[in-house]
């Protein structure tokens, strides 16, 4: 059954359809990934598992517990100030230690086990030592969404039976792979990377390239916006999707979690312009 929603609530003598998630990572842009979510349940498209790469570990997790409304709840509340609060600097594998975040996800998850969610559920991690794509499928919620979320030099990687987990997406920034495994539905796969052309236009690099002087931060966030845009797309042409679904949200910055609303609605609005697609989906 969908998250956070009864029988009662799908939309009548409708037939549905049934397909799995793969939600990509992209920081704070993950709270795109809500509207999608939303606007697809509320159309009555069932949802048959979830699989997610860093925040979208988080959401896909979310997700699979049933407990979306409460991460949307603690999306639109965020401010500055409490985005701070999860800035817990620590010098010991990384500039952040995360434990903030890790009691949240303990306040939500403790317990819990991937494998006893309501939904099928999996979350993506890289092992910085072998360089393998490390698929959590088993184990405690809390353990797999943190090592998911595990940026190098930002927050700690997890140590899990031999392995250094880091942050999935080093090496599969949206998880189509991972959501074929746990289920046989069509992917809807959501590439919070894919609009390259309005980052660039955001840091100011567009009108940069008309210049003489081009600054170097300028050039860095391009750069960076280019590389995980690449990836993307290097992945999603390996694994394809049935469909991707890319969120108009190139304007806002990876890094401003206090913009939650916006990204909502452009997660809506991406879900909404696919809808014929999403209809056209074989789910035989």
């Amino acid at each position: 059954m969908s998250p956070d929603q009864t029988p009662e609530d799908q939309p009548p003598n409708r037939a549905l359809p049934t397909v799995a998630l793969a939600l990509g990572g992209g920081a704070a842009l993950g709270w795109a990934h809500i509207g999608v979510v939303r606007t697809l349940v509320e159309r009555g498209v069932r949802i048959d598992a979830v699989a997610g790469t860093s925040i979208g570990a988080v959401v896909a997790a979310c997700i699979a517990a049933n407990k979306l409304d409460a991460l949307e709840e603690l999306a639109l509340s965020a401010t500055s100030l409490t985005v701070l609060r999860y800035l817990d600097v620590s010098f010991r594998g990384g500039m952040l230690g995360g434990r903030t975040i890790e009691r949240q996800l303990r306040r939500h998850f403790d317990g819990l086990l991937m494998e006893d969610l309501p939904l099928p559920c999996a979350t993506v991690a890289a092992d910085l030592i072998s360089g393998s794509e490390i698929v959590l499928r088993d184990g405690p919620v809390v353990e797999a969404v943190r090592a998911s979320l595990a940026i190098p030099g930002i927050f700690k990687p997890v140590l899990r039976e031999g392995r250094m987990l880091a942050d999935g997406g080093l090496v599969n920034p949206v998880p189509v792979s991972a959501a074929r495994m746990i289920s046989a539905c069509p992917v809807i796969a959501v590439n919070l990377q894919g609009d390259y052309v309005h980052r660039a236009a955001a840091a100011g690099f567009r009108k940069a390239a008309g210049t003489a002087r081009v600054s170097a931060i300028r050039t860095t966030r391009a750069s960076l916006g280019l590389l995980l845009s690449s990836l993307a797309n290097h992945v999603l042409a390996a694994n394809p999707a049935d469909l991707v679904i890319t969120p108009a949200i190139g304007h806002i910055d990876v890094g401003d979690f206090t913009r939650a609303e916006d990204l909502i609605q452009a997660g809506r609005r991406a879900a909404e312009a696919a809808w014929g697609q999403i209809e056209a989906l074989d789910t035989r």
